[in-house]
């Protein structure tokens, strides 16, 4: 257990740096002020589908790179335990990912949207349309939409790399080749005699 809850919180901690990449990639939307609030620039803005998109492509791909991680680091752990962490670890990284991603300039925008005259255009950082988190019985957050995509990732890598292990243990054993056939305490067999050189005397015969 302390494997596993060790590796879920090493990966929930990658997912700041996740988030950090997400916002690098997922392009901001345009806004307009009004004196309701801000509207959208544009009727209909791809910069939110793009920012789901870009969450969807590098979530997958960290849960891809977190099982293959899992499976070389943790040889001894390979099958349920080190499925269980990396599911674990890849749903925690999601929800840290995406609030980490959507604060890069949240305060600049929320300084705006209280400050700026109407008229005034600026830009609202990435949020997810197509993945949150709901709260059951308000305490257990349950992630949905493309938040699942990091453990969904994980989950197939790692049981695809199970199948494809040449040990039924899923862990490197040594190679039956490398045993020799001949006992240890088995002797080696003695060399013959070389026949006697032309010429030489001829032992004595009783």
């Amino acid at each position: 257990m302390a494997t596993v809850l060790g590796a879920a919180l090493a990966l929930a901690v990658l997912g700041a740096p996740l988030g950090l990449l997400w916002a690098a990639f997922a392009p901001d939307t345009p806004v307009l002020k009004t004196a309701e609030g801000a509207i959208y620039a544009e009727p209909q803005p791809e910069q939110p589908i793009a920012a789901d998109g870009w969450f969807s492509l590098l979530g997958l791909a960290f849960g891809v790179l977190a099982a293959l991680a899992l499976w070389f680091l943790l040889r001894r752990r390979r099958g349920p335990v080190g499925l269980l962490a990396v599911v674990l670890g890849a749903l925690a990284a999601a929800p840290v990912a995406w609030q980490v991603g959507r604060r890069v300039g949240l305060a600049t925008f929320d300084r705006l949207l209280d400050t700026a005259p109407a008229g005034q255009a600026f830009t609202k950082p990435a949020d997810l349309r197509a993945g949150g988190i709901d709260w059951l019985g308000h305490v257990l957050p349950v992630p949905h939409g493309n938040l699942l995509l990091p453990a969904f990732g994980a989950a197939v890598t790692y049981t695809l790399m199970a199948g494809w292990s040449r040990w039924p243990s899923l862990r490197p054993e040594p190679d039956p080749t490398d045993f020799s056939w001949v006992s240890a305490g088995t002797p080696a067999p003695t060399t013959a005699p070389e026949p006697p050189a032309p010429g030489a005397a001829e032992p004595p015969r009783g």
